[in-house]
C-alpha cells in the first residue's frame, strides 16, 4: 500500500500571504469602527465627561475654600493704649482648623520624646519570646511593666557601659521650668505624632507622659503646664522603669524588635521593644552605632524624621558614649524640637488626587468589558471559526485583532490623560509624563492580552460582560478599602504585596496610588510630582509595578495564545512539542483503515464501488479530484452512562471537481458530524480525507486555503453591508483591485443582490432570504476549489431559490461542491450525485435518475371511494398485478406500488374506467416513483437491518 498522503503535482492550492490575510482583516476591522461611530465616540466621551465632572468639583471646592472661615485667624487689638484697634492675624488669634494656613516665623518648641509601647503591649516573658530576662506577664495588671531597650556589639563589656549611661537613676526637675526640665529627663509617650508640626499632640493628649528611669522606687509623679493659643494643659508625667537587656547579635535584636509587632508572630498579639542598639566595633577611638526602631509609628509618608521622634534615641546612645569618654558630668542637652518656619498658605484640597486611585481605577478599566464581549462575540456567532474556514489564519487574527484593540484602547487613554492635563487636574500635570506613557502603555498591553486569555474561557457575550464589569467595580473596592490598606501597612509582608500586586486591577491601583501620592504631596511642598529619579526611592512602588508588568505581559500572551489554539483550533495540548512524521501518519491510517474493513460490512454494490474507486484514486495519487474520503470515521465518546455514539461509520467517498454531491439523510443520520470533520471544526477519529490532494488531518490550514463554506445559520456582521463581506472574503482569497471589484459585482449580480442599493444596506437589516443568499455569494467568492453548502435554500421563496440555485450551477465549474439538504427539488436540480446517509453510513450513491430507476422501479396507484367498495379496488389491483403492495389506507383512501414489469399504463386506465361505471369513484392517480419515495424507502430500509442486526 503506497502512501496516502499526497498532495496534486503542479496545481497546488496556493497559499495567501501572510500580510494580505492580515491586510483583509485590518480593513474590514476599520470598516466596522467606521460603522460603530457613535459607540466609540460615547466610549470616548466617557473619561472627558468624568474629567470634566471632577474639574468642576474641583472648582467648586477650592471656590468654598477660599471663605475666610478657613484663612488665618485676626482680631482687632488695641496695640498703643489709645482705644484705636488694629487688624492683626496670627496664629494666637486662630481656630484649629484657621492655624495651619497661619505664618509660623517662630514654631513653639517641644521637649523631645520617645514613642513608647503601651502598658498593655510592653515586651514579657511568652511563648513566642523565651528570654528569660523579660518580665513576667503578671506587671501587665498591675501596669508596672517597664520599657525593654536591647544592646549588642562586639564588645559587650563596652556596651553594658554605654547603656548605663543612656537611662538617669533619678528625676531632674525644676517646677518653674518644667518645660526645659522635661527636656534634661528621658521623656516618652504612647500616643502616635501627628502631621501638625506645631503641636506635639503628646502634651495635650489625655493619655500620660512617662520619664524613664533605671528603678522607679518612690518615684514622684509631676505636672508640665503647658500653654499654646488658646489650649492649656496640665500634662501629669509618670515614672516608667527602663529595662536594658543584652543580645548576642543584631539579627537577634532585629527579630525581637519585629515580632513583636501584630503581624511579626504566630499568636497576633502585640509585644513591643522600645528600641534596639549595636554598637559594632565601638571603642575609644571609634563610635559606631545603629539604631534599630519601630517604624510603623510613621504618621504619614515624607513626614520629617522627628515625627518619628527619632532624634531622641540618638541623643540617647550619643550622651552614652560621652559620659564614658569624658566622666559622668558631660551632657549634650537636646533641649527641644521644632518645625520650621513657613509663610502663610491657604487650604489647598486636589479632589482628583485624592479621589484618584479609586476613581480612575474604575475609568481605565472601562475599555476591557467592551474588548472582551467583542472577542468573545465573535466566538459566541462563529464568526472567528468563519474566517478561519475562509483562509484566515491564526498568526494573521492575532496580529491584527491585538493591534486593535490596543490602539482603540490607546486611543481611549490618549484622551484620558490629555484632557484631564488641558483642564488642569494635579493627577495628570505633575507626575513626569515620560512615567505615565511607558505606566499607561504597559497597562493596557496587559490588560488586552488578560482580555484574549478570558475570551477563551467564555462561550456566551452576557456572561463575560456581567463577569467583566463585577471585576472592574470588585477591583476598585477592594484597591480602594482593603489594598490601599497593605500598601500603607510597613508590616505587612513585602511578599504578599508582590503576589497581590500580579492580579492586574490591584497593579493598575497600586500604579495610580504612587501617581496620587506624589501629586498630592508635591502640592503640598510646592514641588513636582513624580519624576524618574522617585522610581529608585524603596518605599515608591512604581518602579516593581513597572517590572511586573512587563513579564505579565508577556507571559499572559502566550498562555492566552495557547489556550487559544488547544480549545479554539482544536490542537493537542502538547502540541509544539509534537513532530510531524508523514511516514508514521501513513502508517497509522493503513492500520485504521484495516480496523474499518472488519467494523463496517458494505454489501451494497454502488457504495461497493464508490470505495473500490477509493482505493484506485488513492494507490495512483490521482490528482484529478477535489475531495476524496478514506474510510472517514467519528466516534463520539459515551457520557452519564450512555455508550460511545458512532456517527460515521467509515466513510468512503470521492468527488470530482466540477461535480455538486448531494447528502442526503435523515435527522441524526450524522451528515453533521461529517461535514465538520471536512471544514476543520472536528476532527476524525480514524481514516482521513483529502482536499486537492491535503489531508484533513495534518494540513487543514492549508484546505482553508482552498476552500468556502455557506453554513445552514448565516454568520454575518450585523454593521457591514453585503457588498463589505464579500470584499473581505475575497480579500482573504488574495483577490486585488479591479480582480477583486469585478469579483464582488459579478457576485452581487448572481445572487440577486445588486439592484436597489441592496449591496450597500448592512446585513442586519437583510430578510432571512437576503442573508442565506449573500452566504451563498460568500461560499463562491475567491474561485474556493472546494465548497460546502448546509441547506443553502432555506427559507428562502420560489423565486429567490430559483435564482439561488442558477448561482450554484454555475458556481460549481472546476469546483466541488458537497450540498446538504431536505428538499429533495432541490437535490434534483443542483446535484450531479446524490447520497442517502443512515445511521453514519453511506446506504447508496448515484445520479437521481439511476436512483430512482434503482430503487423506483414501481408505479404508485392511489384511489379513493367509500368503504364499501375498498375490496372491490383490492381485488382489481391485484388482477392488473399480482405482485402489487398496498401501502397505505386510510377511510377509502388507498394506495399501491405496482411492479413496473407487471402492468401497463393502459391496462390501469381500462380498470379505472370499468370500475367508474360500477362505483363512484372519488379520486384515483398513477404516479411514477419520486426521488422522495427513493429516499423514504432506503432510511427505512437501513433502519429496518440495523435493528434486525
Amino acid at each position: 500500500m503506497q502512501s496516502f498522503g499526497f498532495r496534486r503535482l503542479g496545481d497546488a492550492p496556493r497559499a495567501t500571504p501572510f500580510w494580505t490575510q492580515a491586510n483583509a482583516l485590518l480593513i474590514k476591522n476599520l470598516t466596522y469602527q467606521k460603522r460603530n461611530l457613535r459607540r466609540n465616540i460615547s466610549l470616548i466621551s466617557f473619561p472627558i465627561i468624568l474629567c470634566s465632572l471632577l474639574a468642576a468639583i474641583q472648582t467648586f471646592v477650592d471656590k468654598n475654600l477660599d471663605n475666610p472661615d478657613l484663612n488665618c485667624g485676626c482680631a482687632c487689638v488695641d496695640k498703643n493704649g489709645d482705644g484705636k484697634c488694629e487688624k492683626v492675624c496670627g496664629i494666637e488669634y486662630s481656630s484649629s482648623t484657621q492655624a495651619p494656613n497661619c505664618p509660623n516665623p517662630s514654631p513653639p518648641r517641644w521637649a523631645p520624646i520617645l514613642q513608647m509601647p503601651a502598658p498593655d503591649f510592653r515586651a514579657v516573658r511568652t511563648d513566642f519570646f523565651p528570654y528569660t530576662d523579660l518580665p513576667n506577664e503578671s506587671c501587665r495588671e498591675s501596669a508596672s511593666c517597664p520599657v525593654t531597650m536591647l544592646f549588642t556589639g562586639k564588645n559587650r563589656s563596652l556596651g553594658n557601659i554605654l547603656a548605663g549611661n543612656m537611662v538617669p537613676s533619678s528625676l531632674f526637675w525644676n517646677s518653674s521650668d518644667a518645660m526645659n526640665a522635661a527636656s534634661l529627663n528621658v521623656l516618652g509617650s504612647e500616643k502616635k505624632p501627628t502631621t501638625n508640626g506645631y503641636l506635639d499632640s503628646a502634651f495635650f493628649s489625655s493619655l500620660p507622659l512617662y520619664y524613664i528611669l533605671r528603678q522607679c522606687v518612690k518615684s514622684p509623679t509631676v505636672s508640665i503646664p503647658v500653654s499654646l493659643f488658646s489650649l492649656t494643659n496640665a500634662q501629669k508625667v509618670a515614672c516608667v522603669q527602663g529595662l536594658q537587656l543584652w543580645r548576642n547579635s543584631s539579627s537577634q535584636v532585629n527579630d525581637e524588635i519585629y515580632r513583636g509587632y501584630i503581624n511579626g508572630n504566630p499568636e497576633g498579639k502585640i509585644n513591643e521593644i522600645l528600641s534596639g542598639f549595636d554598637f559594632l566595633n565601638s571603642d575609644r577611638n571609634n563610635f559606631n552605632v545603629t539604631i534599630l526602631y519601630n517604624s510603623s509609628y510613621k504618621a504619614s509618608a515624607g513626614s520629617p524624621n522627628f515625627r518619628l521622634r527619632v532624634p531622641r534615641l540618638v541623643n540617647l546612645v550619643s550622651n552614652g558614649y560621652l559620659k564614658f569618654m569624658l566622666g559622668a558630668g558631660t551632657e549634650m542637652p537636646f533641649q527641644f524640637v521644632k518645625e520650621m518656619p513657613k509663610h502663610e498658605t491657604k487650604t489647598q484640597i486636589d479632589f482628583s488626587s485624592n479621589l484618584g486611585a479609586l476613581f480612575f481605577t474604575w475609568v481605565i478599566l472601562q475599555p476591557f468589558p467592551v474588548i472582551l464581549t467583542s472577542l468573545v462575540s465573535e466566538k459566541q456567532q462563529k464568526l472567528r471559526i468563519m474566517m478561519k474556514m475562509h483562509g484566515l489564519g491564526d498568526g494573521p487574527y492575532w496580529m491584527i485583532s491585538y493591534a486593535y484593540f490596543l490602539t482603540v484602547y490607546a486611543v481611549y487613554m490618549f484622551c484620558f490623560v490629555m484632557f484631564g492635563s488641558v483642564i488642569g487636574l494635579d493627577f495628570f500635570t505633575m507626575n513626569d509624563y515620560g512615567i505615565q506613557l511607558v505606566f499607561y502603555l504597559l497597562f493596557i498591553n496587559v490588560l488586552v492580552s488578560v482580555a484574549f486569555l478570558m475570551a477563551g474561557m467564555f462561550s456566551d457575550v452576557k456572561t463575560a460582560e456581567v463577569s467583566a464589569y463585577i471585576g472592574v467595580f470588585g477591583t476598585g473596592l477592594l484597591g480602594g478599602f482593603l489594598f490601599q490598606f497593605f500598601i500603607e501597612d510597613p508590616s505587612f509582608p513585602h511578599g504578599w504585596l508582590i503576589l497581590m500586586e500580579l492580579y492586574p486591577g490591584f497593579m493598575l491601583y497600586r500604579g495610580l496610588y504612587e501617581f496620587a501620592f506624589f501629586s498630592v504631596t508635591g502640592k503640598i511642598i510646592g514641588t513636582s510630582g513624580m519624576q524618574w529619579g522617585d522610581l529608585t526611592d524603596s518605599t515608591n512602588g512604581m518602579g516593581e509595578i513597572l517590572i511586573i508588568m512587563l513579564f505579565e505581559w508577556i507571559v499572559v500572551l502566550l498562555i492566552a495564545y495557547y489556550i487559544d489554539q488547544v480549545l479554539s483550533s482544536g490542537k493537542h495540548p502538547l502540541f509544539f512539542l509534537q513532530r510531524h512524521d508523514k511516514k508514521t501518519t501513513s502508517n497509522n491510517l493503513v492500520l485504521e483503515r484495516q480496523r474499518s474493513k472488519v467494523v463496517v460490512q458494505i454489501d451494497k454494490h454502488d457504495v461497493r464501488e464508490e470505495r473500490e474507486k477509493v482505493e484506485r484514486l488513492l494507490n495512483e495519487r490521482h490528482p484529478g479530484h477535489g475531495v476524496i474520503c478514506d474510510h472517514l470515521k467519528k466516534v463520539y465518546p459515551g457520557r452519564d452512562g450512555n455508550p460511545e455514539k458512532f456517527a460515521v461509520k467509515g466513510l468512503s467517498l470521492a468527488i470530482d471537481r466540477g461535480e455538486c454531491f448531494g447528502m442526503l439523510g435523515p435527522n441524526g443520520a450524522g451528515k453533521t458530524s461529517f461535514i465538520s470533520m471536512m471544514i476543520g471544526l472536528t476532527k476524525p477519529t480514524a481514516g482521513t480525507a483529502f482536499v486537492e490532494g491535503l489531508d484533513i488531518r495534518t494540513e487543514m490550514n492549508a484546505v482553508y486555503e482552498s476552500m468556502g463554506v455557506c453554513p445552514q445559520h448565516d454568520l454575518l456582521w450585523d454593521n457591514l453591508t453585503g457588498r463589505e463581506h464579500l470584499l473581505f472574503y475575497g480579500r482573504l482569497k488574495s483577490l486585488k483591485g479591479s480582480a477583486l471589484i469585478q469579483a464582488v459585482e459579478e457576485s452581487l449580480k448572481e445572487v440577486n443582490l445588486f439592484k436597489g442599493g441592496v449591496a450597500d444596506k448592512q446585513a442586519g437589516m437583510y430578510s432571512g432570504g437576503m442573508k442565506r443568499r449573500l452566504s451563498v455569494a460568500i461560499s463562491l467568492i475567491g474561485d474556493p476549489k472546494v465548497v460546502y453548502m448546509d441547506e443553502p435554500s432555506t427559507g428562502l421563496d420560489p423565486a429567490s431559490r430559483k435564482t439561488l440555485w442558477n448561482a450554484v450551477k454555475r458556481g460549481k465549474q472546476d469546483r466541488a461542491i458537497i450540498l446538504t439538504t431536505h428538499s429533495m427539488e432541490e437535490a434534483e436540480v443542483l446535484c450531479d450525485r446524490i447520497g442517502i446517509f443512515v445511521d453514519g453510513c453511506l446506504q447508496c450513491v448515484g445520479h437521481p435518475k439511476e436512483l430512482k430507476a434503482r430503487y423506483g422501479g414501481v408505479y404508485v396507484f392511489t384511489m379513493t371511494t367509500s368503504a364499501v367498495h375498498e375490496g372491490y379496488v383490492e381485488d382489481m389491483v391485484k388482477q392488473l398485478a399480482p405482485g402489487s403492495n398496498k401501502i397505505y389506507h386510510l377511510s377509502g383512501t388507498q394506495k399501491f406500488e405496482l411492479p413496473k414489469h407487471e402492468v401497463r399504463i393502459a391496462d390501469v386506465f381500462l380498470a379505472v374506467e370499468k370500475a367508474k361505471s360500477r362505483f363512484a369513484v372519488l379520486a384515483w392517480g398513477l404516479s411514477d416513483t419520486t426521488l422522495e419515495d427513493v429516499f423514504i424507502k432506503v432510511a427505512k430500509g437501513a433502519k429496518t437491518s440495523h435493528m434486525l442486526s
